[in-house]
């Protein structure tokens, strides 16, 4: 299947090993001596509707992905590399 960024920016992304929605695709990494693919990347969620920033991007290898469909990408990541920061509200969070 070819598929182009405009199309994968339409696909949502899905940790196997967990179930979890990751968000959709907003970036692609590409070698550019061998103009290959490394990575596609998941904007951080926001924070507050943006107001107190986002938590960190996740770049997600091409070893990592296991299937390309066609409304989603199942991926799979241990829980290690995915939640770098905490993804719940509260008023500690809004401290840091």
């Amino acid at each position: 299947m070819i598929c182009s960024f405009n199309e994968l920016r339409n696909k949502e992304v899905i940790n196997v090993r967990t179930g979890m929605k990751l968000g959709y695709v907003d970036d692609v990494q590409l070698n550019t001596d061998t103009a290959a693919v490394m990575a596609i990347v998941v904007y951080g969620r926001p924070r507050g509707f943006g107001i107190f920033g986002h938590d960190e991007d996740i770049v997600i290898k091409c070893m990592d992905i296991e299937l390309v469909g066609e409304d989603t990408i199942l991926v799979n990541l241990p829980d290690s590399n995915v939640y770098t920061k905490s993804r719940t509200f509260s008023v500690e969070n809004l401290l840091k």
